[in-house]
């Protein structure tokens, strides 16, 4: 993959950038959700059903949704006010969080996996709904010569949600149990939908002709298949969400039955390659003139591939935990190269619609693995 131009920009650059600052605290205050509620309903499998099946299941559902409706949420991020879309998707996630919650208040014993099975579907299925729209925004806030420091930056706000969310999770589990972990998840969700009201995206309607949703699919379904560039991204997207993240949905078995530590050092561990992520982002993000995109992207996946058959095999907690460190710093280069090159591959027009096609890929990886 080449390198594309009109990638120069600085890390001060884009974050005077007031509307960008906003994104991004939504950004990081939706991962720190996401994850915390990620760990707390994933270690509620375990402690129910002891079943590593169910465990997977976990993952399975929350990108069930994705290839089911990615297409579709990229061509509304295509057609309709992104700040709108977001709004949406964060109240629906309001929704599913304070009816859970419901549920534990009244009678924890009513819990059954089919309730956290349910809850992560909609999980997936507003992440889903936001990806298109936010990523797309940040291009329209921030511009094509920003837009790799502004990706690296979203990387950093993902890893700090992905460090925070576990370790709160697994700290109030231990303190405060469910209930607690369950009333803080609330009030996350519910100041990020708060945030949300504040963006200020850049207006833009799309195309002057809308076509009909299926031809316009089409359209763009047709445009990356006669891209190499996004053929090949596309293929490695289904490859690396097949057979190495999955992986990671095990850790809290691994931490609790192999390494033998409870569920506050489980949520570490689960963070331990958000520490790693935010390095590489970092450095990517003040990085002046990042080139070499799909040698970032191709690199970042071999090390991911390999520390994943790796630290599976580590009979120690410290080994485990920096094994999964430099995973993340791989993780880093694939993470933001994944989107940057998607987006600079594609006309203004479609990049909606290629993100939920991204969406759709990661959606078919994810559960097989």
């Amino acid at each position: 993959m080449k390198s594309f131009s009109g990638a120069r920009g600085t890390l001060g650059s884009v974050l005077q950038n007031a509307d960008f600052r906003v994104i991004w605290y939504v950004g990081s205050l939706g991962e720190v959700g996401r994850r915390m509620e990620l760990l707390v309903l994933s270690w509620l499998v375990l402690q129910l059903t002891d079943s590593y099946f169910q465990l997977g299941l976990v993952l399975a559902f929350n990108n069930l949704s994705r290839p089911m409706v990615s297409m579709f949420t990229g061509y509304i991020a295509d057609r309709f006010p992104r700040g709108r879309i977001l709004i949406a998707g964060q109240a629906l996630n309001v929704l599913t969080t304070a009816a859970l919650l419901a549920v534990i208040a009244y009678d924890f014993d009513l819990i059954k996996p089919w309730h956290v099975f349910g809850a992560v579907f909609v999980q997936g299925l507003t992440k889903a709904i936001e990806d298109p729209s936010r990523r797309t925004a940040i291009f329209d806030i921030v511009g094509q010569g920003r837009l790799v420091n502004a990706l690296s930056l979203d990387v950093i706000s993902n890893n700090i949600g992905k460090m925070t969310g576990p370790i709160v999770g697994g700290i109030l589990l231990d303190t405060a149990g469910f209930m607690g972990a369950y009333v803080f998840l609330l009030v996350v969700h519910v100041s990020n939908l708060g945030l949300m009201t504040r963006l200020r995206i850049p207006s833009y309607q799309g195309p002057a002709h809308i076509e009909p949703v299926l031809r316009s699919l089409r359209v763009a379904v047709r445009y990356a298949w006669g891209s190499p560039v996004l053929v090949g991204l596309f293929y490695i997207t289904i490859v690396m969400n097949a057979l190495a993240f999955p992986v990671q949905q095990f850790i809290p078995a691994i931490g609790r039955d192999q390494l033998g530590v409870g569920v506050t050092l489980v949520g570490l561990l689960v963070a331990a390659d958000g520490f790693g992520q935010l390095a590489g982002a970092g450095i990517m993000a003040i990085t002046r003139d990042l080139r070499y995109h799909g040698r970032i992207f191709v690199l970042g996946c071999g090390g991911v591939l390999l520390i994943g058959v790796i630290f599976v095999w580590s009979p120690w907690y410290a080994l485990t935990f920096g094994l999964l460190t430099v995973s993340g710093v791989a993780q880093s280069g694939f993470s933001t190269m994944q989107s940057a090159i998607t987006m600079l591959a594609t006309p203004h027009d479609m990049r909606g619609r290629m993100m939920g096609l991204l969406s759709v890929c990661i959606g078919v990886g994810t559960p097989l693995g």
